[in-house]
Order: C-alpha cells, then sequence, then structure tokens
C-alpha cells in the first residue's frame, strides 16, 4: 500500500514536470508533425488473427504489442500513435509509444520516423500530454486520420533542449511505468512475494478419513 500511494505520488510528479517542460509558446519554432518526420504508414499490413503464425517479432496495434509473429516489416527506431479506438478519448495507455528493432504493425498504428532519438521521444511525450480531440474523427468510432495526425501543430525547441526535456522525462516515465525498473517492478516483486507466502501458510495436507480412523 505504501508503494502504491509513493507510485501514485510520482505519477502526479511526472505530469507536473512534464506538463511544465512541454508548455511553449511564441519562444520557440512551431510546425506540424507531418513537416518534422516521415510518415511511414503505406508499408503496414494487417494479419487476421487466425493467419497470424507465432514467432519472436512484435506485432503492434493501436495500443501496443497484440502478438508475436515471425517475421517483419519494419526495422529500425519508429514512433507509433494510435490511429483508432476509444483509448484516443479515454487516454488509459499512452497513444504514442516507441518500438525499437524489427518489428509487424498493423493498421491501426500510425508509424513515423524520426532523425534522432531526442526528436521521437520529445514528439512521444508531446502527444501523450496534449488533448487531441479537434483532431479526432468520431463519425463511428474515434480515429485519427493520417491528413489529421500530420497538422497537429509540434513546438520545436533547439534540439539540446529537446535532449535535457526528454533526458528528464525518460527517467520519471521509467519510474512510474517501466514494470522492469523503478517503483512498478517493486510493487511487483512484493505482489509476488505476498502471494508465495500465502500459498505457503495457506497450503494443509488434507488427511485421508483411513489415516483419521487409524488416528483414533
Amino acid at each position: 500500500a505504501e508503494l502504491t500511494a509513493e507510485l501514485t505520488a510520482r505519477e502526479k510528479q511526472y505530469e507536473y514536470y512534464r506538463d511544465k517542460l512541454l508548455t511553449f509558446g511564441d519562444e520557440v519554432e512551431w510546425k506540424t508533425l507531418g513537416k518534422i518526420c516521415i510518415n511511414l504508414d503505406s508499408k503496414r499490413k494487417p494479419i487476421t488473427e487466425n493467419k497470424r503464425r507465432l514467432g519472436e517479432y512484435p506485432y503492434y496495434g493501436a495500443s501496443g504489442i497484440v502478438d508475436y509473429v515471425d517475421d517483419f516489416i519494419f526495422d529500425g527506431d519508429y514512433l507509433l500513435v494510435s490511429e483508432d479506438g476509444a483509448n484516443l478519448i479515454s487516454r488509459v495507455t499512452p497513444i504514442a509509444f516507441s518500438a525499437t528493432g524489427k518489428i509487424w504493425v498493423n493498421n491501426h498504428a500510425h508509424v513515423l520516423k524520426f532523425e534522432t532519438y531526442a526528436e521521437r521521444k520529445f514528439v512521444e511525450h508531446y502527444l501523450n500530454m496534449i488533448d487531441l480531440s479537434r483532431f479526432l474523427s468520431t463519425a463511428a468510432q474515434p480515429k485519427l486520420t493520417q491528413k489529421n495526425l500530420n497538422s497537429i501543430p509540434v513546438p520545436i525547441p533547439p534540439l539540446n533542449e529537446q535532449e535535457r526535456i526528454v533526458s528528464i522525462l525518460d527517467k520519471f516515465d521509467a519510474l512510474v511505468n517501466d514494470i522492469s525498473i523503478g517503483l512498478p517492478a517493486e510493487i511487483e516483486a512484493r505482489q509476488k512475494q505476498y502471494e508465495y507466502y500465502r500459498e505457503k501458510l495457506l497450503s494443509f495436507k488434507e488427511l485421508k478419513a483411513q489415516e483419521a480412523k487409524d488416528g483414533c
């Protein structure tokens, strides 16, 4: 409970610094997202679940990895952005997330390529902070079209400032979200420890009827 309370406090702290670090005015140049990255949506290929062959390569959808397949269509460092789904409004999970290495992406996530790590991560943090409702089409379900995605204005501070901001926010993000390190890892370890001892303490050997009679 103490660790969970600590995690909640760190999440609020992270959001506070993220909003503060990523709020800009006329002091920096602004460009639309389509001007600062390469969109690779045309290379995406959806595979229905019954046609996927299990493998080692992550298969990405609108909210992250949904499966693993035996082939890949991208190899490098990319920023994936949700194209559709209720999460574009609810924001339960990040709508922008980095993907690195050999991957497959279906048609529910936009694929963006940036020149540097700092630029990619800066835009990732920024898109996860801002309200995107005015860029969404809601005819049937929330949808962020490629045209609307490309039109999102993004602040462009100097690269060294982007690197500084990304360094700070990456550390906060790892602390509150990375299940392999930081508080989430500690909470998971304590939960497993609790479950281990619970099972150990509450496991009893059931006496057989015959053994009970012999005891009498």
